[in-house]
């Protein structure tokens, strides 16, 4: 039972012709968009003008699946979705297991437990949601119609909005209606809308006109005027004009009800019905749910049950198969609210009997009776948000904690709701609310520890936004309040106020930061938070001895993924990248995130990942980072994956799509709010050009990561630059610009200088150094042996002594190191430097066959981290997870892929990727679909 409007067949919708149009293209298998939202004010037509599109797309053979948003529903985690695939229990069991459980529990149906570690989160939910609407159209077209979106709840927004992204090539169409301009959580500027605006004068005059009893004359008029051109104030003016002319005897000459009062109207027509009528009107009214299974045989009346009659006689409800429909959402607006408040208690109530076996329903509906604080029901909602928490439904469980802090009696039992409504808000990316609700916390207790957690909620947020220079102020004066009387509170926002500092670059608070850390007791908390500060805000001073702690924080968390990942993060930025890929290994093989949010700095597992050499699952982790910030507009966070998406593309030689990725972090972010972002883009640009050839471009773009005077603009991202800073600078004529660059950072860093940044230097020194002068640096920068783990950077290394030794007709030594750049290069896909030491290969005289990773070459980007995974054995339902696609979309991607390849079975493509695969052989036996 929802609040959805419908126009029998008869029924014309006027002065939308165009958009019905666009509606009807949308639903045509041969023309359909993925994706239309419809835009409008109440009243404008958006429902009647779905369920044409509906009855078109039904005609055609579709499966149509439809869910309608309802205030009263908007704080149960997955409800929307609950509602949509509702009709499909059938495809939900065929998914495979991880997916088929992740639904399940996101519906509260699933085996998850309290606490239970392994509970699916809400990537693998829209996984899923895609595979079911994917294998759904295997067998005809599906519609998906999601009307009053504005209503749904968050939970159910994220895991559509990240199927929205992604339903490009699949047989699935979505249709969406929303009040206002067209602004939804997840749904950003890739969605088309549609908006509905006022009916132009000839519309509205021809809508009156089909009217029962047609205004005339200054009635008419009057209409026309206050209507302002909506579709629904027009018809029910006119109904309410009419009306009232006849029980007066003449038109009456006050002013007729005004669009934004349409209530009253509705409201008018309740008089006189029966009590039963007006009773279930209100039960209705108060549910607003489609569960018609539940409540229909606890109490509520069928569609059949003549207790409906007036009402449907008065236009305010329509009966269907389905069950009983408000005609409008202001009709069950104007019902509720005409209720007397002890009525409206009362119909809650009895709702929440009928609702015994759906405990979290029954809650909400207990709230709203409460006409004040109310102990039991404050505890019931909490559960609520426990069982919401579980299921990845963090908006929800917010809405239940925040009301449940309003019912309960005792200020203290509210201040500790209300910081942990900030706890699960914190999830949704919505920094307005949990400041918010820790402002609210803030005026119903003194106790200083919970006030301080509230404020810590607050920070790591904002950390996460692009708002560095306000948030850093922020969390700096927080510490510095809270220094000596909540020294733990105070380090944990000094741990945020650090993630900041290392995102902005910014040199004035890396002093703020060193002021405060030095009001706080050495004794006052654990040593991992104080190292963390020192290590994020300023990780070479004192290198030495912030690498000597990393061993015990990193036995102190073993078994523990979060510190295990917080103790992988430090050991990145201090350059003890072996260590980190492990501890994030070992983290992730004992947790998966389950939180909607990336945490601070989670761009150290993918830069980490890169730094390694493995590629494809630093990409992977991009993905997940990409789709989850946008899923919860968290612009930084995005830009802080593109960066190192396009480093990975430009090694790869992609460099039309490394630029485009690099572009677009420069777009989301201010460059001196973020400077870490602005750096990692400018490098990805920089290694896009020298792949390119384009050396004078390199430069450009890598010298701008230093200053004019040769200072880097960031104190960690800048410095690995400095040897690709300098090849480009010896192949453009640059060398004099950029050596005094390269030995200002070699003072800088001095002892401190990790053994990768000497390693870099000296590859740096050897390039502008004059050639009789060069060796010793190459051997220097090739000599310890733990380089080894920079495979990319190791491998440049050694071309670049081929190449010096070729030049001075060392050609036998050449070909050592020569063979093994070759080796590295291959193997890690980095197409334009294996062309590059091919070349100098066959110069120093060694037989170099074409490499079978060159064809990959014609595939996009996509295309090559499916044909990666594929090669590793796994199954289209297993890439579809990793990468977030449907399986169809890639079964696609490698029907695709096969004839560029020159393959016919997957079987092949092991040997293909690994560079093995010989000329001519035999095809293998398989099929790229499985």
């Amino acid at each position: 039972m929802g609040s959805g409007p419908g126009p029998g067949p008869e029924e014309p919708i006027v002065g939308r012709d165009e958009e019905l149009a666009r509606l009807y293209r949308a639903v045509d298998p041969a023309s359909a968009g993925p994706v239309v939202m419809l835009a409008g004010d109440p009243g404008t037509g958006k429902s009647a003008l779905l369920d044409r599109a509906v009855r078109r797309a039904e005609a055609g053979g579709a499966r149509v699946l439809r869910a309608e948003g309802s205030e009263s529903e908007s704080g149960l985690a997955f409800s929307a979705l609950h509602q949509l695939l509702r009709p499909v229990p059938d495809a939900v069991g065929r998914l495979p297991e991880r997916q088929r459980v992740a639904i399940q529990d996101a519906f509260g149906a699933g085996p998850s437990a309290p606490g239970r570690p392994g509970a699916p989160g809400l990537m693998l939910t829209g996984v899923a949601v895609l595979s079911l609407l994917s294998a759904l159209g295997d067998r005809r077209p599906v519609l998906v119609v999601l009307d009053d979106a504005q209503w749904f709840d968050r939970a159910s927004l994220d895991a559509l909005s990240f199927v929205a992204r992604r339903l490009e090539g699949e047989p699935v169409t979505m249709l969406i209606a929303v009040r206002g301009g067209g602004h939804l959580p997840g749904f950003g500027r890739h969605v088309p809308v549609l908006t509905l605006g006022p009916l132009d004068s000839a519309a509205a005059n021809r809508l009156l006109d089909l009217q029962p009893d047609s205004p005339v004359g200054r009635t008419r008029t009057r209409i026309l005027d206050q209507a302002g051109g909506n579709p629904l104030a027009l018809v029910e003016l006119a109904r309410a004009a009419t009306e009232h002319d006849a029980a007066a005897g003449a038109p009456s000459a006050g002013p007729l009800p005004l669009t934004d009062h349409l209530e009253r109207v509705f409201a008018a027509r309740l008089n006189g019905f029966p009590a039963a009528t007006t009773r279930a009107l209100l039960l209705l009214a108060a549910m607003d749910s489609a569960d018609t299974a539940v409540l229909a045989p606890a109490g509520l009346p069928s569609a059949e049950d003549a207790v409906w009659l007036p009402a449907e006689q008065a236009v305010l409800v329509k009966r269907t198969g389905r069950g009983v429909r408000f005609r409008h959402p202001l009709v069950r607006s104007a019902v509720y609210h005409a209720a007397s408040p002890g009525a409206r208690r009362a119909a809650h109530l009895a709702l929440a009997e009928m609702l015994r076996e759906e405990p979290d329903r029954r809650a909400w509906h207990l709230a709203a009776a409460c006409p004040g604080p109310d102990a039991a029901v404050s505890e019931e909602l909490e559960r609520t948000a426990a069982r919401a928490r579980r299921r990845g439904g963090h908006a929800a469980a917010a809405m239940a904690l925040q009301r449940a802090a309003e019912l309960a009696p005792r200020r203290a039992d509210s201040a500790r709701l209300l910081v942990e409504a900030a706890s699960a808000a914190v999830f949704t990316g919505d920094l307005a609310w949990v400041e918010e609700l820790t402002a609210s916390a803030r005026t119903r207790t003194d106790d200083a520890s919970l006030l301080a957690s509230a404020t810590v909620r607050a920070g790591r947020l904002a950390i996460l936004t692009v708002r560095h220079t306000t948030v850093f102020s922020r969390l700096i004066g927080a510490a510095g309040e809270l220094a000596v009387s909540q020294p733990a509170a105070a380090l944990d926002l000094l741990a945020c106020a650090a993630v900041v500092r290392f995102y902005s670059g910014e040199d004035s608070q890396r002093r703020r930061i060193r002021d405060v850390l030095r009001r706080i007791p050495e004794d006052a908390a654990p040593a991992g938070p104080r190292t963390w500060v020192t290590a994020v805000s300023d990780p070479f001073e004192g290198r030495a001895q912030l690498v000597s702690l990393l061993p015990r924080l990193l036995t102190e968390a073993e078994a523990r993924p979060e510190q295990l990942t917080t103790a992988g993060i430090m050991a990145w930025l201090l350059d003890e990248t072996p260590r980190a890929v492990r501890a994030f290994d070992e983290a992730f093989d004992h947790w998966e995130l389950r939180g909607s949010l990336p945490e601070g700095l989670g761009g150290a597992v993918a830069w980490a990942l890169v730094e390694r050499g493995r590629w494809e699952q630093a990409r992977e982790a991009c993905a997940r980072t990409t789709a989850v910030g946008r899923m919860s507009g968290l612009d930084h966070a995005v830009a802080c994956a593109a960066t190192v998406d396009a480093t990975v593309l430009a090694y790869q030689g992609d460099t039309t799509a490394a630029r485009a990725r690099a572009d677009e972090a420069l777009a989301l972010t201010d460059p001196l709010e973020s400077r870490s972002v602005s750096v990692h883009a400018r490098r990805a640009l920089g290694a896009a050009a020298t792949a390119d050839g384009a050396y004078e471009a390199a430069y450009g773009q890598l010298r701008t990561v230093f200053t004019a005077d040769g200072a880097p603009v960031h104190y960690h991202a800048s410095y690995p630059a400095l040897a690709e800073l300098a090849a480009a600078a010896v192949r453009c004529g640059r060398r004099e610009d950029a050596a005094p660059v390269v030995e200002r950072s070699a003072r800088t860093l001095g002892d401190n200088a990790s053994p990768r940044l000497r390693a870099l230097i000296s590859r740096a020194r050897a390039l502008l150094a004059d050639p009789g002068d060069a060796e010793p640096h190459f051997r220097a920068a090739l000599a310890d042996p733990v380089l080894e783990h920079w495979p990319f950077e190791r491998a440049q290394t050694l071309l670049d002594l081929a190449e010096w030794l070729r030049r001075r007709r060392r050609i036998a030594e050449a070909r050592g190191p020569l063979t093994e750049a070759l080796e590295t290069f291959r193997r890690l896909g980095a197409r334009p430097w294996t062309e590059r030491a091919r070349a100098e290969a066959r110069a120093a005289g060694l037989d170099v066959a074409d490499a079978a990773p060159d064809a990959l070459t014609g595939l996009s980007p996509q295309q090559r981290q499916i044909i990666g995974l594929a090669a590793r054995g796994l199954t289209n339902r297993e890439i579809g997870e990793k990468l977030f696609l449907s399986p169809r979309t890639v079964s696609s991607h490698l029907y695709r892929s096969f004839p560029k390849l020159g393959v016919t079975a997957r079987s092949q493509l092991r040997d293909l990727v690994e560079g093995t695969l010989t000329a001519g052989g035999p095809p293998g036996v398989g099929h790229p679909g499985r």
